[in-house]
C-alpha cells in the first residue's frame, strides 16, 4: 500500500472519530463513505456479520454497535433523520474484518482499528506484517493446490518434496533449500518460507502457480516432466527479479512468521480489553 494512501486514510479515520457517551466511536455512515461502500444496504450486510462475530465472542452487541440517528441535509434545505450506528473501536475492527479485504480501505482499516497507538509508523509496520502473513498463507494454499494436481499425475508426497526443493534451487541461484536454511539461520525443522521476506514468498507463490497452470495446460505427467516444468518456472521468476536488481538468496531473513501471526492474533483481545477500560 502506497504511503500517500496510508496518510490519506489515517487522517480520514482520525478526523471521523468522536465521543459517544464518553467512549471513542465512529459513525457507521462515515465509515461507509471512508471504506468506499456506495450503498448503505450493502454496508449494513457487513455490519450484521460484524454483530454476529461480536455475539460469538460473548460480547453485548449494543456495547459496540449503538443505534443512533443522524441528521442529513435534503436538497430542499430541510433536514431529516436517518438511521446510524455509533461503533466502538472494537466494533469498527469487526466491521473491517468482515468487509471486502480486496479493498485497500478495508485492508487499512483492519490494522488501523487493531492497534492502540495513533502513530502512523506503527500502522505502516503492521500493514507490512499483515501482507507477509497473507502472502505466506497464499503460498501454502498454492502448494496444496499443486500437490493435488500432480498427485493425480503419478507424483507422491516424497516426489513433491523433491520437486519443491529443485524449484528452490532454481530460484535461489543454486542454493538448495537446506543450504538456504543454513545461510539464513532457519531451524532445519521449520519451513524456509516462514522466514522469508514477502517478496520472496510471492516469488515462490508465482512460480508454483505457473507450474500448476502448465501441468494442466501441457498435460504433464510423472516426476521428470513436472520437475523440469517447476525448475523452468522458478528460473523465469528469478530472471525477472534479476532484471530488477534483486537476488532472492541475498535478501535477509525476517522474523519467524508464526511469531508475527501470534502478535497479530493478540491485537483483537487488546482492542476489546482497551474498549472495556473506557466504558
Amino acid at each position: 500500500m502506497k504511503k500517500e494512501l496510508i496518510e490519506e486514510l489515517f487522517l480520514k479515520f482520525e478526523n471521523a472519530s468522536h465521543l459517544y457517551k464518553d467512549i471513542e466511536c465512529w459513525s457507521a455512515r462515515d465509515l461507509q463513505e471512508i471504506l468506499n461502500y456506495t450503498k448503505w444496504d450493502n454496508f449494513l450486510k457487513v455490519i450484521e456479520k460484524a454483530k454476529k462475530a461480536c455475539e460469538n465472542v460473548g460480547e453485548d452487541v449494543q456495547n459496540h454497535f449503538a443505534d443512533i440517528g443522524k441528521m442529513v441535509l435534503l436538497g430542499s434545505g430541510s433536514e431529516r433523520e436517518i438511521s446510524d450506528l455509533a461503533l466502538t473501536r472494537y466494533g469498527c475492527y469487526l466491521v473491517a474484518q468482515n468487509g471486502d479485504s480486496s479493498k485497500s480501505e478495508i485492508a487499512f482499516a483492519q490494522t488501523y482499528f487493531a492497534v492502540q497507538t495513533r502513530k502512523q509508523e506503527i500502522i505502516e509496520k503492521r500493514l507490512l506484517d499483515v501482507a507477509r502473513v497473507t502472502a505466506r498463507e497464499k503460498l501454502s494454499k498454492t502448494e496444496k493446490k499443486l500437490s493435488g494436481i500432480i498427485y493425480e499425475r503419478g507424483v507422491d508426497d516424497k516426489s513433491f518434496s523433491v520437486i519443491r526443493s529443485k524449484g528452490d534451487q532454481a530460484l535461489f541461484g543454486g542454493f538448495t533449500t537446506n543450504e538456504m536454511k543454513k545461510k539464513l539461520n532457519v531451524p532445519q525443522s521449520r519451513a524456509l518460507a516462514d522466514f522469508l521476506p514477502t517478496l520472496t514468498i510471492k516469488a515462490k507463490d508465482f512460480a508454483t502457480e505457473l507450474t500448476s497452470h502448465n501441468v494442466v495446460e501441457k498435460d504433464l505427467n510423472g516426476d521428470v516432466q513436472i520437475t523440469n516444468e517447476h525448475i523452468e518456472n522458478n528460473l523465469a521468476v528469478r530472471k525477472m527479479l534479476g532484471e530488477r536488481g534483486i537476488r532472492p538468496e541475498s535478501l535477509p531473513a525476517l522474523e519467524d512468521i508464526k511469531k508475527v501471526q501470534r502478535k497479530l492474533d493478540g491485537d483483537e483481545k487488546k482492542i476489546l480489553k482497551q474498549t472495556k477500560k473506557k466504558e
